[in-house]
């Protein structure tokens, strides 16, 4: 892993490839290891680049007093675009939905092409059951903790308020165990995962940061999965409409974390919008 410094902290990425860039974001209490089936299945001729952002999952603390919000966490997006100089980014977006509203923050100026997969859009954040569950995990004292220790069990995992809803197969254990690890045992991790948690979430405010996205002029792959229970199907047409150059396609049988369930499929749509895109 390497590291890149920001303003809010310290954030590890993992690079492979050379080309034009490619930035791989994650979901909450997940890191770059979500991709890991699918980045040998993308084709070559492009950097990819992978960073772990403040959202419980990584390893480093961010500096005490950093602003984890969803809107600091945009800027951290922002800022590491900016520290490893990327220029004509293909961002792709995955569970968390906070990366899409760049273009509303005025912080796309890098970014040149997106791909959209199942993510918080529009008024749902946090998102269905799971989203429920960290509502009510970040009001307990200990809670956090606790849903990750209950993460770690293999059948309670698969309850549709934690990931039973996110992934249709078991999402591995080793998987699970490495995301959790630092909200367990580093204190400044929990720390910022709760700053995140229990920042501003103004419905009206979301709805128009997402809507903003007509601005975005770019080439824009929208890879919903339609069987998904938490992020509603009608979104992700509903993004490929708003957007000015956006094109939906499908995944079938995967749910939001469809580059777990059925990687073969993501890594050839996204390779294929790569490929092409670029052509053109």
């Amino acid at each position: 892993m390497r590291n890149v410094e920001v303003t809010a902290g310290v954030v590890e990425y993992d690079q492979v490839g050379s080309g034009p860039p490619v930035v791989l974001l994650h979901g909450v209490l997940m890191d770059h290891t979500q991709w890991d089936t699918v980045l040998p299945l993308l084709p070559a001729g492009f950097t990819y680049v992978r960073p772990v952002l403040p959202l419980g999952a990584h390893r480093r603390p961010m500096k005490p007093g950093a602003d984890l919000t969803l809107r600091g966490q945009v800027q951290v997006v922002a800022d590491v675009l900016d520290a490893l100089k990327l220029d004509g980014v293909t961002l792709v977006h995955t569970d968390w939905g906070g990366g899409l509203f760049l273009t509303a923050y005025g912080l796309d100026q890098r970014v040149a092409r997106q791909v959209i997969l199942p993510c918080e859009a529009f008024d749902n954040f946090p998102p269905g059951l799971p989203g429920k569950m960290m509502k009510l995990a970040v009001r307990l004292p200990g809670g956090l903790r606790l849903a990750a220790r209950q993460l770690r069990i293999s059948r309670l995992r698969r309850s549709p308020l934690l990931f039973g809803q996110m992934a249709r197969r078991p999402v591995p254990d080793d998987l699970v165990r490495a995301w959790t690890e630092p909200l367990l045992h580093t204190p400044g991790i929990h720390r910022d995962l709760l700053t995140y948690c229990r920042g501003p979430f103004d419905k009206v405010e979301l709805v128009r940061a997402t809507e903003a996205l007509r601005q975005f002029t770019g080439d824009t792959l929208v890879l919903w999965s339609p069987d998904n229970r938490v992020m509603p199907p009608e979104h992700g047409h509903r993004l490929a409409e708003l957007l000015p150059a956006g094109r939906y396609a499908e995944i079938p049988g995967a749910y939001v974390l469809s580059m777990l369930d059925e990687p073969e499929a993501v890594a050839g749509e996204i390779g294929d919008f790569l490929t092409r895109s670029a052509v053109r």
